[in-house]
């Protein structure tokens, strides 16, 4: 298998929706970006991988049709929530088998205000299986169906391990310290825990309005190659992609009758298990994570899947600060779904984008102190997770 590197990287700004450029425009923003960050022209790119969830079919090549008409493969991913981390392991899959030298994955998404709803409604559910678990253990059908789901699975958390709703508060008050020094978030400013317990209640006791994350729009990119490549082309090879896994959902989702597995839990815990084997490390080697917040409930079960802290050990790891500057990892130091903003398609890449300046030492405010392995998580209910190892190369 071919060493892969990531090569350059671009994002744009996050927006909430109605207040951005068409999709077209903020992808290829990104991808020009990412171009001039790895200093190649689209010329040299020999595929794309473009990932959307709100969209018509081959949004991916009108997308790329505004930097120019190659003729190479574009190829478009639609994997929920994971879709732009699922564009990344297709693009470094073709890196690593030796099918390409240099592979673009894109992400974008133009979305509409309010919760995520069904689109297609003649039709069988993606979620069929999901939906009629969380109706007999958590019922709440006049909610949307994220904030069921994951409020379901952190109050199982709650009843299990005897987890406070002020710990969700502070996972994201950390948050928006995190997004504080990030120019790019969504929401920067920052908030008390007693804020977030104070906002809005979406489920009594469970969840309120702060605790999830916000519908957003934009668009991340990134250039992978090959070290032959790099070589080549005397590209920065200080990036390198170490490990990669996705997972979908297996027998355990379902038939542990458990919210916190059918969010996520399992297939999250397995792959990044197979990234650590991969790579011959294990969980506290992480110095800094970029993982799926969709909600504060969704973080704090990630710590234990990921490894961070034994099950049943989240609310310690975050009352010792252990998530945060100065502990054992620290967690989305870009403020993560929470603050930065979650536009489906293109989250994945943003948290590339992430690590990646983490790694380089480019990071500025929010930079971790001599980072050199990076973790990424992002899973998609349906359902997807993709966990990938990032160290430094050359």
């Amino acid at each position: 298998m071919n060493e892969v590197y990531v090569a350059g990287v671009g994002m744009t700004a996050f927006r909430k929706p109605g207040n951005h450029p068409s999709y077209e425009l903020m992808a290829a923003d990104a991808v020009c970006q990412a171009l001039a960050d790895a200093s190649i022209a689209y010329e040299d790119v020999q595929e794309a991988y473009a990932g959307y969830v709100y969209g018509d079919s081959t949004a991916g090549q009108r997308a790329l049709y505004e930097i120019g008409l190659s003729g190479i493969p574009i190829i478009n991913v639609n994997n929920n929530c994971s879709t732009g981390s699922t564009a990344l392991y297709l693009a470094r899959k073709a890196i690593a088998s030796g099918s390409a030298d240099c592979v673009l994955a894109l992400g974008f998404e133009h979305m509409s205000p309010g919760a995520l709803v069904s689109q297609w409604t003649d039709r069988p559910s993606p979620f069929d299986r999901f939906d009629a678990i969380t109706n007999e253990l958590v019922g709440a059908k006049h909610l949307p169906l994220a904030i069921r789901y994951f409020a379901g699975a952190g109050a199982e958390h709650m009843r299990r391990h005897g987890t406070s709703l002020a710990t969700f508060a502070k996972v994201r008050a950390k948050a928006s310290r995190h997004a504080a020094n990030n120019p790019l978030a969504l929401f920067r400013k920052e908030v008390t825990a007693q804020d977030v317990l104070d906002s809005p209640v979406i489920q009594e006791g469970v969840m309120t309005r702060l605790m999830a994350c916000p519908p957003t729009s934009g668009a991340a990119a990134a250039i992978l190659v090959s070290r032959d490549f790099a070589s080549r082309h005397n590209l920065d090879t200080r990036v390198r992609i170490l490990g990669q896994a996705m997972t979908t959902d297996s027998p355990s989702t379902f038939n542990g009758r458990s919210m916190i597995s059918l969010v996520g839990y399992d297939i999250s815990r397995d792959a990044a298990h197979a990234v650590y084997e991969q790579a011959g490390i294990g969980p506290e080697d992480i110095d800094v994570c970029e993982l799926h917040d969709c909600f504060a409930q969704n973080e704090l079960i990630s710590y234990e899947a990921l490894g961070f802290c034994a099950e049943g050990g989240a609310e310690k790891f975050v009352e010792d600060g252990d998530n945060t500057y100065g502990g054992a990892v620290v967690v989305n130091p870009s403020g993560g779904l929470l603050s930065k903003g979650h536009p489906l398609g293109a989250t994945g890449l943003a948290q590339c984008y992430e690590l990646t300046h983490q790694l380089r030492g480019t990071s500025e405010r929010r930079q971790v102190p001599d980072a050199r392995l990076a973790l990424q998580h992002n899973v998609g209910l349906g359902g997807a997770a993709v966990v990938t190892l990032y160290g430094r190369g050359d």
